[in-house]
């Protein structure tokens, strides 16, 4: 009997909580949704209306938002007190196996049955991802600080590796280091005035940073091509070795006795940027583990505690600053020589958010949630791509799906730094929110 007075009130709550959700829905898709101008037989405008696909989409709402409330309802009264903790360590230690097939897959990928092109450049493309997560999480997930202007330094890897290689002849290999430390540099620049901010100021300033080093390429045509960007990009080789279609001397395919294959400077490519996003990632497991990592976990958690426990916050704000900003030069650089074409086009803001999104789905401070994260969110998207313009609203839906069931992220719990005794792992129930 009991339970069934409990159930009661529980559908009454979730079927208001559902009727109200739908009826805000019907207040955004009506205009949006329901009206829509399209091009007549002369040339004309005239307004086409989509009830039905209003109603479907109210429907869905209501059943949405019905059965999340039904799961937040069962999650209170039925949930032990200490049920994550109890699936913190289980979660963990499934974490060991997951990431080494993970890696297996990235590594053995361009050798699958029925891997083509496609499959090859969406690899690429979600890889490219997965480092820039890893190297914005250097900034946000380890040290804290709120960075939404993260493009710029991609933006600086790009430019300088485009800029050596076509005034000064250089090659990729050594344009790539150059770009990384240039990147560094900027991000020093940018970490300097902002040493007293936090928070929500920091997230203001670091976005106009991000704008500015926009501008600056969008408007100093004599030095970036302006809006028309630079072309003709020089492209990697290997120890040497060209990737020409028609090969010929010097070339990949002429050495090796192969045939010539545009697949092959593909493939190369793949490997390329799985070399950097692992390089990446074992730099940054390896300063966890350093003073350094622990300096900067410490200042995520309290600052003030930090300035009395004698941190240094001026370095370790700045080296955060630095490195995150490195590994996207890095990207950027290989963002470069892929595309052979940059444009300030391809670093606005909603790269940023894009990425920043990755870390904070994937959870703060955790390499394998952050890679996760950028699978989802980027092979997803390339998932709904036929949707055409559905595909945005099931991307936005699946994104509060994922932060309603875990707001903490993906992998919201860990193993410490550093532990006296046995590790355990810490349950993002534990931790602030996001802070996983």
């Amino acid at each position: 009997m009991s339970l069934a007075r409990t159930r009661r009130p529980a559908l009454g709550v979730a079927l208001r909580d559902a009727g109200l959700a739908a009826l805000i829905a019907a207040g955004l898709f009506l205009p949006m949704v329901g009206l829509r101008t399209d091009v007549g037989p002369t040339g004309a405008l005239f307004l086409r209306t989509r009830w039905t696909d209003v109603l479907l989409l109210m429907l869905v709402v209501f059943a949405g938002r019905f059965l999340v409330r039904l799961w937040q309802e069962w999650k209170t009264e039925r949930r032990a007190p200490g049920f994550s903790q109890r699936i913190a360590g289980p979660l963990s230690r499934s974490g060991r196996f997951v990431a080494p097939v993970f890696l297996l897959l990235a590594v053995l990928l361009p050798v699958l049955p029925g891997v083509g092109r496609y499959e090859l450049d969406l690899g690429i493309l979600v890889l490219t991802y997965v480092m820039l997560g890893w190297g914005l999480n250097i900034v946000v997930g380890l040290a804290g600080l709120l960075d939404l202007g993260y493009v710029a330094f991609y933006a600086v890897g790009a430019y300088s590796y485009a800029l050596l290689a076509q005034y000064f002849g250089l090659s990729f290999w050594i344009c790539l280091p150059l770009a990384g430390l240039l990147a560094a540099f900027w991000g020093i620049l940018l970490g300097f005035p902002v040493l007293r901010l936090r928070g929500d100021y920091l997230a203001i300033v670091t976005l106009g940073f991000g704008e500015i080093i926009r501008l600056v390429l969008l408007n100093w045509v004599t030095l970036t091509g302006g809006p028309n960007g630079i072309s003709g990009i020089a492209r990697p080789t290997f120890f040497g070795l060209t990737f020409t279609v028609g090969g010929g001397p010097g070339s990949f395919a002429e050495f090796f006795g192969l045939e010539p294959s545009p697949t092959h400077r593909v493939v190369f490519l793949y490997y390329l940027i799985l070399a950097l996003a692992l390089l990446t990632n074992w730099v940054t497991l390896r300063l966890r583990r350093q003073p350094l990592g622990r300096a900067w976990e410490a200042m995520r958690e309290d600052e003030i505690a930090c300035r009395s426990l004698g941190i240094n916050i001026t370095t370790t704000k700045l080296t955060a600053f630095a490195l995150g900003a490195m590994f996207g030069g890095f990207a950027g650089a290989f963002f470069a020589t892929r595309q052979a074409f940059i444009s300030p086009e391809s670093f606005t803001f909603i790269e940023s958010a894009i990425i920043l999104a990755i870390v904070v789905l994937g959870g703060l401070g955790s390499q394998l949630g952050v890679a996760v994260a950028a699978l989802v969110l980027i092979g997803g998207f390339e998932v709904f791509r036929d949707l055409q313009e559905w595909r945005m609203l099931v991307f936005g839906g699946a994104m509060v799906l994922i932060m309603i069931w875990k707001p903490r992220g993906l992998v919201g719990s860990r193993t410490p730094t550093v532990a006296l005794g046995e590790k355990r792992a810490i349950s993002a129930s534990m931790v602030a929110e996001g802070r996983g």
